[in-house]
């Protein structure tokens, strides 16, 4: 599932988290990779250990935290602390799939790779390129979204960053294990929970709201992996 998410953050929240980032010393991205990436992989990263790097990281998690449509799409069961990145001057992230497995901080454990967002934080007309490229059975897929605006794509996706050839373009990213491992799954519980929530809007007849509420937390509770 492809899913574009706006608003994440507010404006003036964005503006606040361009302002750090705009002062932030960088690092070279192929830093945060193995060998396969490195060598694809043109970008600048926050470290790892930047203290602004796990400010802005709450401040994105404390953000998903209070937004519903994330996570009836995602199912979050655990969250890799989000990441900042910069493509700049014909910067560029070629063709590759992100890893399966991924160390959680603190030595706390591991994630399975289930989820991929990527948070602009830079508007479409402030750099030229830059788009994320999705690739599925039906294509390729250009994303360039307004700032504060998220797309989630299954981990498994090829993609790749299109070169940046003018401006810079800024976002954050993370990985997400969701309680639903297959993404046909986890789209099937998307649409039957926004229709859910579409027809009791719509003053849908009560039983018959009830009984898909029950339909839906039977198949959550059956495919739930916990």
């Amino acid at each position: 599932m492809l899913l574009h998410i706006p608003d994440i953050l507010s404006r003036e929240q964005v503006i606040q988290m361009r302002a750090a980032l705009d002062a932030a010393d960088w690092t070279d991205g192929r830093e945060t990779v193995g060998a396969q990436g490195a060598r694809v992989k043109r970008n600048q990263q926050l470290p790892d250990a930047s203290p602004l790097r796990q400010q802005l990281g709450q401040w994105v998690l404390s953000a998903l935290a209070k937004h519903p449509v994330y996570h009836a799409a995602a199912l979050p069961l655990r969250t890799l602390p989000p990441r900042f990145n910069r493509y700049a001057g014909g910067g560029h992230y070629g063709m590759h799939v992100d890893g399966a497995v991924m160390a959680l901080p603190a030595g706390i454990g591991q994630l399975r790779s289930d989820v991929s967002c990527t948070l602009f934080l830079s508007e479409p007309d402030e750099y030229e390129g830059g788009e994320l490229i999705v690739s599925d059975t039906f294509g390729e897929h250009e994303v360039k979204l307004p700032a504060g605006d998220m797309i989630i794509y299954p981990s498994s996706s090829l993609h790749r960053v299109a070169a940046v050839t003018r401006g810079i373009r800024v976002g954050s990213f993370f990985w997400v294990q969701s309680l639903i491992r297959d993404d046909s799954r986890r789209q099937l519980l998307f649409e039957l929970d926004t229709s859910i929530q579409t027809l009791t809007r719509t003053g849908a007849d009560a039983d018959a709201l009830l009984r898909l509420a029950g339909v839906y937390h039977n198949l959550l509770r059956q495919w739930a992996e916990t």
